[in-house]
């Protein structure tokens, strides 16, 4: 039995995992600080918040057997719990696939997950360009090997044959054309690239959430920037009041 703790609960959602009915759940803590991340107590203050003990979640999904076909994992960074393994085993021994949401900078849980058929689907945050002082900018993250780390994982779901996706929300004053060209241009044959817009809530750095997210028109406009590497790139999550 796992002893790791659940700190929020989703029962059904379609908005996490395209296509299907699935549920989420999140994990506390993480070794990123992106400045403009959007669950500041999930990653600094997890004791704040309500444990749901995985009995009660497992009871759902045996209860919804046959409705609710995945459970998306996120964060927080889920790659950092020892125990996250046994996690998913003990979802998908209830029947549902398995979605993990990381930041890619634990390869080797990430590689055992996948070598041990745990994950179905796999969304990788690539939080920048992958050079040193924008990825140390967007991580809030300074630990001297993590560049390498993330292109490990990248390439471990990139070989893994498991379906996935990479994303990267973007934020004024981090992002802009030049930035999310030289993303797509490294990930260059993906067949799934998303440019998520960013959302001005609660953020962990407190300026950032009186940033104006960038407009529509200039998602669609970096959009196409990104479709001349990864044609099936795609924008995704318009703040309210924004969409068209």
């Amino acid at each position: 039995m796992t002893s790791l703790e659940v700190k929020g609960f989703i029962p059904s959602t379609m908005l996490d995992w395209e296509g299907m009915l699935a549920s989420t759940v999140f994990l506390p803590l993480c070794n990123f600080r992106c400045p403009y991340c959007q669950n500041p107590d999930l990653v600094l203050h997890p004791e704040r918040l309500q444990t749901v003990p995985l009995s009660i979640i497992r009871e759902f999904l045996r209860e919804r057997g046959g409705w609710i076909e995945g459970v998306c994992i996120t964060g927080g960074e889920p790659c950092l719990h020892k125990d996250l393994p046994d996690f998913c085993s003990a979802i998908k021994a209830e029947g549902a696939g398995v979605k993990l949401d990381t930041n890619g900078s634990f390869p080797e849980m990430l590689e055992g997950l996948i070598s041990s058929g745990l994950v179905d689907y796999v969304a990788m945050d690539v939080k920048a360009p992958l050079e040193p002082s924008p990825y140390r900018l967007a991580s809030g993250n300074d630990q001297h090997n993590l560049l390498d780390r993330v292109r490990e994982s990248i390439e471990i779901i990139r070989e893994s044959g498991v379906e996935h996706e990479f994303r990267t929300t973007i934020v004024p004053m981090m992002h802009g054309p030049g930035e999310i060209e030289r993303i797509a241009e490294y990930l260059q044959g993906e067949e799934r690239y998303v440019l998520q817009h960013f959302s001005p809530k609660e953020t962990l750095d407190p300026r950032f959430s009186e940033l104006l997210p960038f407009t529509e028109d200039d998602m669609l406009t970096m959009l196409k920037k990104v479709q001349g590497f990864i044609p099936g790139a795609a924008v995704r999550g318009a703040p309210a009041g924004m969409e068209q």
